[in-house]
């Protein structure tokens, strides 16, 4: 009998210890407060102080180049939005697209640039390559694109 009211007795502190595991002030559900999305279904912000890119440019033809060559680019932008514009990632669609970006914030009004540097070693033909952009702007991505021909170097014509 002792034995069972003592069972009974730890059965019962740990339902309770499983029922009472918030802490206290802690609510039932989140808050939707702590949610940050400015997008809308008009797909306007629908919120002011959001950062937004302005390039001179999204495409560059870099015209026709012989294999083996490196054709370095400066994509240049702005923020023109209202708040902090931060890149948190760039990547090149395949590894001979290789991108450099600001690692810092760039303020409203300020520019930056997006360096992309494509190795055409092993290549030939026409090419696109994509620069994939993510950031804190609406929307989330930017893709920029390089395009060119890549001639093999046994095919140089010599005048």
């Amino acid at each position: 009998m002792k034995k069972n009211f003592i069972y009974g007795l730890l059965i019962c502190s740990f339902v309770a210890a499983c029922k009472n595991d918030k802490q206290a002030g802690q609510e039932d559900h989140i808050s939707p407060e702590i949610v940050n999305n400015p997008a809308t279904a008009n797909g306007e912000p629908a919120r002011t102080g959001s950062p937004k890119f302005e390039f001179t440019e999204n495409n560059f033809d870099f015209g026709t180049i012989n294999s083996g060559d490196d054709v370095v680019h400066d994509f240049k932008f702005k923020n023109i939005g209202d708040a902090d514009l931060i890149i948190s990632q760039v990547k090149g669609s395949c590894g001979c697209t290789q991108p450099e970006y600001p690692k810092d914030p760039i303020p409203a009004g300020e520019e930056g640039i997006i360096k992309v540097t494509y190795h055409s070693a092993g290549m030939a033909g026409q090419i696109v390559k994509d620069i994939t952009i993510l950031a804190n702007t609406t929307p989330t991505t930017k893709v920029l694109t390089i395009s060119g021909e890549v001639l093999k170097i046994n095919s140089k014509i010599k005048p």
